[in-house]
């Protein structure tokens, strides 16, 4: 054969890659499309609207409008900015949160998407996170561009490049990477060389619903907070001057609302929240100046209540309940508790980010923001005695079933368990199902195989019979009803 006659034979089409998106079809790229800019787009709008609206309703010009918008998306995802003389790096939470819901939720319809078409590969799972973080890196590129030339139009200095690149990515890759594990997190499981413990996942839970729930307790405190300190909240909005100044000092109190949940979280655990050179905790304050908006009237001024230890009981008993939940759905044991350390290790990380994320430097008032090492410690302590307290209680008078999580997350597999083989002993009792319906005296559930063995070539037809099968042996059998009774799983209609 020439070598002319190998390029005129037909050819085939050319496999680019499996499942999933290695092959990226129109499909998946319009997937991985909505995953890069639809969380940036509306972040985007929701800037410009805001931006544009102040800068209307001040009647100031729109030139300084480009180095605001860009101010803003750096803001939002928490990156300290230089305004003038000003070091502003304390920024608001509800809007980063907004936006990383929105990415988390898109990476996992992503994923979801890639399941559907098959199993989620590494390659895969890194065309998600490649486009989660790289739609907010182009943006980003695109406003550190515009602050620069920004700069000589407003006092606004432009970052550090790699400072706002590294937010950005640390954000979005950690949105994505919670969004894909919440309902693949198997899929995670299988990249790693051993498998996981059967306590991790449960422990990781119960560690995330005690954040949670220490997270509403503070909510609750901070009301309490705000109704006793009630007259002091009127006495900020009388320095707004007009509607659009309260309508703005409330939005600003409401975008740091998620900041001061943080920080009563941290007082809570008995660590201490810093506001410039005071500082707040349940055992003594100091005072200091704080910042005129109506969300810092809920600041106690002191002096400390000996009631205020009450407080205490709050991560006790959260971190009781975190017990009860690893001592209901785990196989926990006083001597082996690897599912309520876990627990306290996933809400100490989970307290760390989050403090870390809330505090920063805020103009002539200073650094505002929880102690996050004393509170990181001190909610792995609490959490994992208290919490071995909750399992020991769980384990010694609700020994409730264990739970195994399947792989959509929403369904359970229950099995009941004893402290010595792991099942109840009633489980499997006898009288679970009727005697007469297995009766063994019944002559009517007796199948009789009367089976006789052929010794005969195996074919297809008499034209082409298979010669490797010359020997095989053939069972000729014949069912012998007996007495069968009208069933319809035993008669066959």
């Amino acid at each position: 054969m020439t070598d002319e006659d190998v390029r005129k034979m037909p050819r085939g089409p050319v496999s680019v890659g499996g499942g999933g998106f290695g092959s990226l079809t129109p499909e998946r790229a319009r997937v991985l499309f909505m995953v890069a800019a639809r969380a940036s787009g509306i972040t985007l709008l929701i800037i410009f609207a805001l931006v544009f609206g102040t800068l209307l309703a001040a009647g100031s010009g729109l030139s300084g409008a480009s180095g605001a918008i860009s101010a803003s998306w750096l803001a939002v995802h928490q990156v300290p900015l230089t305004i003038g003389r000003t070091t502003i790096g304390l920024w608001p939470l509800l809007p980063t949160g907004l936006i990383l819901w929105l990415v988390a939720r898109d990476c996992a319809k992503a994923a979801d998407h890639c399941a559907a078409e098959g199993d989620c590969t590494p390659v895969d799972l890194a065309w998600i996170a490649g486009a989660a973080v790289g739609g907010p890196l182009l943006v980003t590129a695109v406003c550190l561009a515009v602050a620069d030339d920004a700069s000589a139009v407003v006092a606004l200095q432009p970052p550090h490049t790699l400072v706002a690149f590294a937010w950005v990515i640390a954000l979005h890759l950690l949105a994505a990477v919670a969004g894909v594990g919440a309902r693949h997190w198997r899929d995670f499981a299988e990249l790693l060389p051993i498998p996981l413990p059967q306590w991790l996942v449960p422990g990781v839970r119960a560690g995330m619903r005690a954040v949670w729930r220490l997270l509403l307790v503070a909510a609750a405190l901070t009301v309490l907070s705000f109704l006793l300190h009630w007259s002091r909240i009127g006495d900020t909005y009388h320095t707004a001057g007009n509607i659009a100044g309260a309508l703005g000092l409330t939005l600003v109190s409401l975008a740091y609302l998620p900041n001061a949940l943080v920080d009563a979280v941290s007082v809570l655990l008995g660590g201490e929240v810093h506001i410039g050179a005071g500082s707040l905790s349940l055992f003594g304050i100091e005072g200091a100046p704080v910042p005129a908006v109506p969300l810092m009237a809920a600041v106690p001024s002191g002096p400390v209540a000996a009631w205020w230890l009450v407080l205490l009981i709050a991560p006790a008993a959260v971190g009781v309940l975190g017990g009860l939940d690893c001592g209901r759905t785990t196989g926990d044991r006083p001597t082996a508790p690897w599912a309520t350390l876990t627990s306290a290790g996933v809400a100490a990380l989970l307290l760390t980010l989050l403090g870390g994320i809330a505090g920063g430097e805020l103009g002539t008032f200073g650094w505002i923001g929880p102690n996050v090492w004393i509170a990181a410690i001190l909610a792995f302590v609490w959490f994992a005695l208290a919490g071995y307290i909750g399992m020991l209680a769980a384990r010694r008078f609700a020994p409730a079933p264990a739970v195994e999580y399947d792989y959509d997350d929403t369904e359970y597999d229950v099995r009941y368990e004893n402290a010595d083989y792991g099942y109840a002993d009633d489980y499997y009792a006898d009288d679970e199902y009727e005697d007469d319906y297995y009766d063994d005296d019944d002559p009517g559930h007796v199948v009789e195989v009367d089976g006789e063995l052929l010794d005969e070539p195996f074919a297809l037809d008499e034209e082409s019979p298979r010669e490797s099968d010359e020997n095989s042996d053939i069972v000729d059998a014949e069912v012998v009803e007996g007495d069968l009774p009208d069933h319809p799983g035993v008669d066959g209609r």
